[in-house]
């Protein structure tokens, strides 16, 4: 496989997993193509034509040194100029793959957040409106607070020492979503307790839980009946707007199944008689890996985790 092989793989099962389903997504595509064919000559130079085939910008290819055959790769969740030197240190790292946003895919995060609107209208219930009208004012907000990162340090890194370097976000998340969403489906839990039993049986989470991030209920009781389940807060570039809790509990939304959650929406949720469960960050992100990977494992390709990625392989089950 060659690094473009995986990023186009990567998109692929992402798009087959995408809670909008595979019409949302084209959807989307289609409303950036209307856009970018509605600019001017000028704007048109200016536009990155990426985002007409990858539906999402926050997991990219950032750096090709060497574009061979990729036989072993270094895996992380946050790869930073550390993880470059480490690769550099250890034998035929052909890539450095890595989990959370860096370089363009960071200063991109905002873009992906749009696709919230459609999942929690089409698969939460919330009316398109109000789920565009919360999340315009967030997605803004989460612009605003990246603009001032360093976007290319890692992505430097990777130039100078001449690593090849790749990421993958909401591509990864989205698996993480569909293979929970299916599980907890098939599961049916009456209790919010029995969510976090089926979930304690992920080894992911069975791992997490050896050093007390297992997952946790941040709002409800364990005999608590669940209504309805979604997992809004798995997929989609990171935290949503924390009025949305209200709008969901009146969708008829009882239970929400999300990675991590601030004070500030814990405390919505209370307000909306919303159960959370949180499954767990670091766990949720190498679950959603680790499915990637185990699509490259069948390929031939060493995995060599690192940086919070616990690699659990489903290739062989």
């Amino acid at each position: 496989m060659k690094i473009s092989d995986i990023q186009n793989l990567a998109i692929k099962m992402a798009i087959s997993a995408d809670l909008r389903g595979t019409k949302g997504v084209q959807r989307f595509l289609d409303i950036k193509k209307k856009r970018f064919e509605s600019l001017s000559e000028k704007e048109k130079q200016e536009f990155d034509l990426e985002e007409l085939q990858n539906p999402y910008m926050d997991s990219c290819v950032h750096n090709i040194a060497d574009d061979r055959e990729i036989k072993k790769v270094l895996v992380g969740i946050d790869i930073g100029p550390e993880e470059i030197l480490i690769a550099k240190q250890l034998e035929n790292i052909d890539l450095v793959f890595g989990h959370h946003p860096i370089g363009k895919g960071l200063a991109k995060l905002g873009d992906v957040m749009e696709m919230q609107c459609e999942v929690l209208n089409s698969y939460a219930g919330v009316p398109i409106n109000i789920a565009e009208g919360l999340m315009r004012e967030r997605i803004s907000e989460v612009a605003r607070g990246i603009n001032s990162s360093n976007h290319q340090r890692t992505v430097d890194s990777a130039r100078l020492l001449k690593v090849n370097l790749m990421n993958a976000h909401t591509t990864c998340d989205n698996l993480a979503a569909k293979f929970l969403k299916d599980l907890i489906e098939q599961k049916n839990p009456e209790t919010v307790m029995e969510i976090i039993d089926i979930l304690k049986e992920i080894p992911e989470y069975k791992e997490a839980m050896k050093i007390g991030v297992g997952p946790k209920i941040f709002v409800g009781n364990p005999n608590n009946r669940c209504g309805k389940v979604v997992l809004t807060e798995i997929s989609g570039g990171t935290s949503g707007s924390p009025k949305i809790y209200e709008k969901m509990a009146n969708a008829g939304v009882g239970t929400i199944i999300g990675m991590h959650m601030s004070e500030e929406h814990r405390k919505e949720a209370e307000q909306a008689h919303v159960n959370i469960v949180i499954a767990g960050h670091m766990s949720s992100d190498s679950l959603g890996v680790n499915l990637l990977m185990d699509e490259l494992e069948k390929q031939g390709v060493e995995i060599i985790s690192c940086s919070g990625f616990t690699r659990f392989s489903r290739a062989q089950r």
